[in-house]
């Protein structure tokens, strides 16, 4: 009898334990629907996450505002609100996607797409969608931010999926997914509020595959262009230059459920990071259909640079703090 009630008791920590470091999806204290993680650290030495917010069971990506989380050990999350909403836009009332953060001339940036119309996916001539890149500002990391221009950075081509990238000399660049303008760049003007010139076109080396959500980061004076290729797999560039021109790497994450992905890449406390989303379905889910939310790997690297490839697991960075210890 006694025995058997260890085992029981055994079985039950085991469970509690096993739920305890199942971390993927990241836990941000409600059921909120979350894509499209843009990650940073800032100088008070948190981790931040911008990410666009998936209504419940909502048509067609229609969303509405971008959510701020932070963290110090990458488990226990604070959601500091939607910190920017179409509702506070002039020139938009739609499609609140991947967004993404800045730190400059000691203000907090936030550069994020929005538009207007709707998408015909059964007759796409009777598409109105239009979508453009805003930037706003704030004095805080969790906002409220501002449209600070009050338009979008340019009205031709249509574009989303912005990723801001400052390099080491403060040369802010800004890099989108466009229409007929993949893989072009844009130098943000020092005062964040204009682009700098035409949008340059990169040399990608010859391969120039589907894609969105492009990610710029900078390891060991490499820099490094990743993004989902043909929207789904993760995958990656090398260069010796922000603009270019830029080397084929290939794939780091593949595809799941074929399925859509955005991530981002960042280095915390002495770990490279890799937050990205996944299409799933739970118990607390009122939708019959899998919906996004956010998650996180460890991400590592070769002895020549090189990305090695990142398997997604329930754990997922739930160790963080006993790693940096």
């Amino acid at each position: 009898m006694v025995n058997t009630s260890v085992r029981r008791l055994s079985l039950v920590l085991g469970l509690l334990c096993a739920n305890c470091y199942a971390q993927n999806p990241l836990d941000f204290g409600s059921n909120i629907k979350t894509a499209d993680p843009s990650a940073h650290v800032w100088q008070d030495g948190k981790m931040y996450l911008y990410t666009s917010h998936d209504e419940e069971c909502q048509d067609d990506f229609y969303m509405k505002n971008w959510h701020v989380f932070s963290s110090e050990d990458l488990v226990n999350w604070k959601d500091h609100g939607a910190v920017l909403s179409v509702d506070d836009l002039a020139w938009a009332d739609n499609f609140a996607w991947a967004p993404d953060a800045a730190y400059k001339n000691g203000k907090y940036y936030l550069v994020f797409p929005a538009g207007t119309g709707m998408k015909d996916r059964q007759n796409p001539k009777n598409s109105t969608k239009w979508m453009g890149i805003g930037i706003a500002v704030s004095d805080s990391p969790t906002g409220p931010f501002k449209d600070v221009i009050g338009k979008p950075l340019w009205r031709e081509p249509y574009a989303n999926d912005p990723s801001l990238f400052i390099d080491d000399d403060g040369t802010a660049y800004l890099y989108f997914h466009g229409s007929g303008k993949d893989f072009h760049v844009a130098r943000m003007a020092d005062d964040m509020r204009s682009v700098e010139g035409d949008l340059m076109e990169m040399d990608m080396g010859g391969y120039e595959p589907k894609m969105e959500g492009p990610w710029v980061f900078k390891r060991e004076e490499k820099y490094y262009f990743t993004m989902p290729e043909n929207n789904r797999e993760l995958a990656y560039y090398m260069a010796d230059s922000p603009t270019g021109p830029w080397t084929y790497k290939g794939v780091f994450m593949e595809q799941e459920n074929q399925s859509n992905n955005h991530h981002s890449i960042v280095e915390y406390k002495g770990q490279w990071l890799l937050f990205y989303h996944r299409w799933l379905k739970d118990a607390a889910d009122s939708c019959p259909t899998p919906q996004r939310k956010v998650a996180a790997e460890y991400l590592q690297f070769n002895s020549d640079g090189t990305i090695k490839e990142v398997e997604r697991t329930k754990a997922g960075v739930s160790d963080f703090s006993d790693r940096i210890k």
